[in-house]
């Protein structure tokens, strides 16, 4: 979800402004997401490398972040939606991070849809501590080093694969975001800003999916 603070200086606004427009933004998709019948969203809501930003800017998306998980409660919770976070949420602050986890624990038997916050990830980080947890079970011995292979490795990790990455403001990477878990993904690429990305921007970008041929390193 990138662009936020270009939204908000093109309008001599501040970059929190920007984000906060931005929020506005993951509440419309995700009810467009559910509407469409998506089974799960996950959201490069704030990365590791973004606790390097200026500190009034991270201090600012921290208490965006626990109002939007205040606000958004009594809609995840009526409508079937499961939350879900990935990341090092340890490092989020507890004001952040109890507001998460009791939502996280009161929508846990919903089924409808999962909803996916990445919070504090990167993909190399989540990589590298998978790794090390495996290394951890070989020390047991609980896991021979022959038996481990890319199932070993997956079910370490903090997600499942990507079937369609949609990346936002005309930026074309993938900027430390499930680097594993799109391997065979497709990706999207659009220049609007995500305070401009709406209902018609991801019915656009679901209709450029359907028209691809996913052959998986096979034959159509």
């Amino acid at each position: 979800m990138d662009g936020n603070g270009r939204w908000a200086e093109r309008r001599g606004l501040s970059r929190l402004e920007g984000h906060r427009r931005g929020a506005d933004s993951v509440r419309t998709i995700t009810r467009a997401a559910r509407a469409l019948g998506i089974k799960r969203l996950t959201l490069y809501a704030f990365s590791e490398q973004n606790w390097g930003r200026p500190v009034l800017e991270v201090n600012g998306l921290m208490h965006l972040l626990k109002d939007y998980l205040l606000n958004e409660r009594e809609e995840i919770l009526t409508n079937g939606i499961r939350l879900e976070a990935i990341g090092r949420l340890e490092r989020l602050p507890d004001m952040v991070r109890e507001t998460l986890d009791e939502l996280r624990a009161a929508s846990s038997h919903n089924t409808d849809m999962v909803l996916c916050l990445a919070l504090s990830y990167g993909a190399r980080e989540e990589m590298t501590y998978a790794v090390q947890r495996i290394a951890e079970r070989v020390r047991r011995g609980d896991l021979n080093p022959d038996q481990i292979d890319e199932h070993v490795l997956a079910s370490e990790l903090d997600t499942v694969d990507a079937d369609l990455i949609i990346r936002t403001s005309g930026e074309q990477r993938l900027s430390n975001f499930l680097l594993w878990q799109s391997a065979y993904a497709e990706f999207y690429f659009t220049d609007a800003l995500w305070p401009d990305f709406g209902k018609a921007e991801l019915q656009e970008a679901l209709a450029v999916y359907a028209r691809r041929n996913r052959r998986f390193g096979l034959v159509a």
